[in-house]
């Protein structure tokens, strides 16, 4: 077939060619022509692209069910929604992200590429939608108001369980340098001022745990991203899906995907409502922040290498200066503190969106599908880039952290129960004053004795590792 042959297809503004080899049909040329914005296509979101076969397969075993149409197009439904689900022909949504509509363009990109795809499997051709229709089959009892929100949870859904386990591998790695770490004694900053001591081991630990409380919120808003509103159609009304339809839907959409997939009790609220979207974007916004500061830390605890804090090492990964030789910088914390700014200014942009849904329907779908399937793909991205390329190669310097033990002033908080806060205050400011240690000054005025010196002041002890629960 020539390069530039074309078969022609019809819809509400007349004739339009499409490629002969096309699997998209006319509605998918007509968006391809009309948004050209961000340069994201749609099939850069697999789990977008694979959730929209699978809510199409649902609704086509539903409609079956119903009497709405033959087996034989139910079979070549399936058929082409399952190659979909396991990656094929992908390379036919090549729409934008971003697009007018409330999503029409790409629903009705989904219903064409099923439909003449299921042709083909029926024996026919691509375009002869007398035997599969891309509106009268595959979009059978649904419109672009309950089908495109539906896959856009079902995307979601699938990318969140990716993120968690990216998140989780990440978290095991920080958890693993904390066992590693777990002698090390340091100094604890607060204020970036000297506090009391702890170990890296902790610190590290610190790192893993607050990762993992926002990994348990993406894990709860699992559920409430899975409600759904399909049997809705246009405004949640139900007009046009035939009686039974919704349950068996999402039954069917359940077992496909794997997932806790239930109607909304209101279907009408449902189309209009965004709260799912808002609370993962949150979720997410919050991982961003945690991981940011995380990032921030490390690249804090990694300065120097000769003026800085110097208490870990980073994996040194490329050079960092065109003009200064021997530098090199943390970029890998550098850059996922970027996707992080990203993730919170999207969440900004989903508010926004949210906030102007008008009436029955928000438009604004795609801008929120567009920010929050970019924010899952960079975190699943950053998450590993900072497992592999940071964390696990990060290598302490005991000698430093325990120079920092030595002659910080911090210990003498330690002091308190013992000589009161005023007396300790009067130490900590000599020992400011002249440089002197808090251990000198304490020997030279028989304060305590040696083994009260030894039971108090152990920096070990302060750290609370081995102190029974109070």
């Amino acid at each position: 077939m020539a390069d530039n042959a074309t078969r022609l297809e019809h819809d509400l503004l007349g004739d339009k060619a499409v490629p002969a080899d096309a699997y998209y049909g006319v509605q998918t040329a007509r968006g391809l022509d009309n948004f050209h914005i961000s340069g994201v296509h749609l099939h850069l979101y697999p789990d977008l692209i694979r959730a929209f076969a699978m809510v199409k397969m649902a609704a086509a075993r539903a409609n079956f069910e119903c009497g709405q149409f033959s087996k034989d197009i139910l079979t070549g439904i399936e058929g082409a929604s399952r190659e979909i689900i396991d990656g094929k022909l992908h390379d036919q949504f090549q729409l934008d992200m971003f697009q007018g509509g409330a999503g029409t363009s790409t629903n009705m990109n989904a219903n064409e590429v099923i439909a003449n795809r299921a042709l083909e499997l029926m024996g026919h051709q691509k375009g002869e939608y007398q035997y599969c229709d891309p509106h009268d089959h595959v979009n059978a009892s649904q419109s672009t108001n309950d089908a495109y929100p539906s896959a856009l949870h079902v995307g979601m859904a699938l990318g969140n369980i990716r993120l968690v386990a990216a998140m989780n591998e990440l978290i095991a790695a920080f958890r693993a340098k904390g066992r590693e770490f777990s002698s090390i004694l340091k100094m604890g900053r607060t204020q970036l001022q000297d506090a009391v001591p702890m170990t890296l081991g902790q610190e590290f630990m610190a790192f893993g745990e607050t990762l993992a409380g926002e990994v348990r919120a993406l894990e709860v808003i699992q559920n409430v991203i899975c409600e759904v509103n399909m049997g809705a159609t246009a405004i949640g009304t139900g007009l046009n899906a035939p009686k039974g339809y919704s349950p068996k839907w999402s039954a069917h959409l359940a077992a496909i995907t794997g997932l806790p997939i239930h109607l909304a009790p209101d279907l009408i609220e449902a189309t209009q409502d965004t709260q799912a979207f808002v609370l993962y974007s949150s979720c997410m916004k919050s991982l961003a922040i945690k991981l940011s500061k995380v990032c921030n830390d490390l690249r804090l605890l990694s300065s120097g290498p000769r003026c800085g804090l110097r208490e870990i090492n980073l994996p040194p990964k490329q050079p960092g200066s065109s003009i200064m030789p021997g530098k090199v910088n943390p970029v890998i914390p550098e850059v996922v503190n970027m996707v992080c700014f990203r993730v919170i200014g999207s969440d900004q942009t989903i508010s926004m969106a949210a906030e102007g849904g008008q009436l029955q329907l928000n438009v604004f779908e795609p801008v929120i599908a567009a920010c929050i399937f970019e924010a899952q793909t960079m975190f699943i991205n950053a998450a590993r880039t900072l497992r592999v390329h940071c964390v696990e190669g990060i290598t302490a310097n005991p000698e430093v952290c325990r120079h920092y033990v030595d002659y910080s002033i911090g210990t003498v908080t330690a002091l308190n129960p013992v000589i009161g806060y005023d007396r300790s205050t009067e130490l900590a400011a000599e020992a400011t004053r002249t440089g002197r240690g808090i251990l000198e000054l304490i020997r030279e005025r028989k304060i305590l004795s040696e083994k009260q010196i030894a039971e108090v002041l152990d920096p070990m002890a302060m750290t609370g590792q081995g102190r029974p629960a109070s």
